[in-house]
């Protein structure tokens, strides 16, 4: 007899996408929702709509703890915006990552309670876990909302992204945490189903203490 918890089909993340709709239906939506879930991106008309299981949050969770003690250790301000919706009506886009962080931006935001994106910056680093497919490009619409750096996980790997002159160049070792490279980050993640995440983060502390 087959032992296998009857979820283990079950998808990481599920999509639902939908075709000319209306800013101000998206807006409404984005407003109306209870919670960040789905969280939705927006471009041009298309809409996406993406409900993360437990093993996408665990991922982005996971490389937000490690982001959190990396910056703390190592004496970095950072802005912790988690899923925060970014829009802007202009570019008729809009999108909500797993994580984001205000970096280089933290001090000119801080004392902000809400954000404009048609005159503020977009948050300095974005996290992306996309493990199924998205109907949109995704990097294309964060360089055209000018996001600095985004890190993306396919649910093997994590990968890190520069945005220049327009264009993402991939990068091994991020610019906005300096010294924060992928090969540690993968190296953490891969350990997360045989390792407690208190045990790995504060054996990660302990490696760059000092």
């Amino acid at each position: 007899m087959d032992t296998k918890p009857l979820n283990y089909l079950v998808p990481p993340e599920t999509r639902m996408v939908l075709e000319n709709i209306a800013w101000g239906t998206y807006a409404a939506l984005s407003e109306q929702r209870h919670g960040s879930v789905p969280r939705m991106t927006y471009d041009e008309g298309v809409l996406e709509m993406m409900s993360p299981m437990r093993e996408h949050e665990n991922i982005g969770c996971l490389i937000g703890r490690i982001v959190e003690a990396y910056s703390e250790v190592r004496g970095i301000e950072i802005i912790s915006v988690a899923s925060m919706t970014v829009k802007c009506a202009s570019l008729a886009k809009g999108f909500e990552p797993d994580e984001s962080y205000y970096v280089t931006h933290a001090a000119q935001v801080l004392s902000q309670t809400e954000m404009n994106f048609e005159v503020d910056p977009p948050p300095d680093l974005v996290v992306e876990i996309e493990m199924t497919s998205s109907a949109i490009e995704k990097l294309k619409l964060f360089a055209a909302m000018n996001v600095p750096e985004v890190w993306r996980h396919n649910g093997e790997l994590l990968r890190m992204y520069r945005l220049e002159n327009a264009e993402y160049r991939e990068i091994d070792c991020s610019v906005e945490l300096p010294g924060l490279d992928a090969q540690r980050i993968n190296e953490i993640v891969l350990r997360r189903n045989s390792v407690g995440e208190t045990k790995l983060i504060r054996e990660f502390r302990t490696s760059i203490s000092g």
